[in-house]
């Protein structure tokens, strides 16, 4: 067995009987996935907007993380205070499938006309399951490898989301509150997967008129109480050419260098891109990580003016 199909291997084993794994996505454009990760964020902005990330994860090494994610969210203050959204997400990792469904509402509170703080609640489901296509060296069945299987429970979110007047943000949140144990007995063998809550710091500022273009900073921070990483993100967009360009780097902290392109061929419409280096030992392996975002937001026209005329006075 090659050092590829042996890395692909391991990753299904270990997540299939010990229930570990990449549990919460790994994303360099973090800024366009925001709800999912703080669902106080959830329609703070104004218009309706969907969002979609791609990401191919560590290039070239069999069974990597391979994950897609597609958000959907509205500011609804037009109709009743707060915004709605939907976070999709699934990952494949080996022979392991992971599944996010949430559905997220944010109260907004105004902050005494310095910002505006969204309470955000995630309510859904997440999918665990293994699939193995296991190709024994003969005919013989090996009964000591993990079986198919999958289970699905009860997923919850939590953050509040502060958003200034001066144009900046500062987020805190947490997943999988309930860390949900989701298990399957396959042939007397119990299978089961412990989520592990999830919490977040990330906030970011943009700085003004900065020769001809702008520059903005994201920071975000991470950990499940084990580990601890760290997003720094800084792009310098300009608006001069198209509808703007951005281009940038991040740093991932014992992870990876990314360098972070993107551009708005038409009005509301972004395309990204990203491409990290990796700083670990699969630098030797991997050609590094890809992805891919598309974001478009749709502005409900105002509502019109409603004037009425009295006869006595035209």
């Amino acid at each position: 067995m090659n050092k590829k199909l042996l890395l692909a291997a391991s990753f299904s084993v270990l997540c299939s009987i010990f229930g570990i794994s990449q549990q919460d996505k790994l994303t360099t454009n973090f800024i366009y996935d925001k709800m999912s990760l703080n669902p106080g964020s959830t329609g703070l902005d104004e218009g309706i907007c969907g969002t979609t990330i791609y990401r191919n994860q560590w290039d070239r090494i069999n069974g990597a993380p391979n994950s897609a994610i597609f958000n959907l969210e509205a500011n609804m203050n037009r109709f009743f205070p707060g915004g709605i959204g939907l976070s999709f997400y699934h990952d494949a990792i080996g022979f392991n499938r992971q599944n996010n469904v949430l559905l997220n509402y944010s109260y907004p509170l105004e902050i005494g006309g310095a910002g505006k703080l969204g309470i955000g609640l995630g309510v859904g489901i997440i999918n665990f399951g293994m699939n193995p296509e296991w190709v024994p060296p003969t005919t013989a069945v090996d009964n000591s490898l993990p079986v198919g299987w999958n289970s699905t429970n009860l997923d919850l979110n939590f953050g509040l989301y502060f958003k200034g007047e001066s144009d900046y943000y500062f987020g805190l949140s947490s997943t999988h509150l309930s860390e949900t144990l989701l298990k399957q007995s396959v042939g007397g063998i119990d299978y089961q997967y412990q989520t592990k809550r999830h919490y977040y710091i990330m906030g970011g500022k943009k700085f003004s008129q900065i020769g001809p273009g702008d520059i903005d900073a994201q920071v975000l921070l991470k950990t499940e109480l084990v580990k601890f990483q760290a997003d720094v993100m800084v792009r310098y967009m300009y608006s001069q050419m198209l509808n703007g360009v951005y281009g940038g780097l991040l740093y991932r902290s014992s992870d990876a260098i990314s360098l972070v392109l993107g551009c708005s061929p038409i009005p509301n419409f972004t395309v990204g891109y990203s491409y990290d280096v990796n700083t670990h030992k699969l630098s030797g392996v991997s050609r590094g990580s890809h992805e891919v975002v598309l974001k478009y937001c749709y502005f409900l026209p105002p509502p019109p003016i409603q004037k009425s005329k009295h006869p006595r006075w035209l």
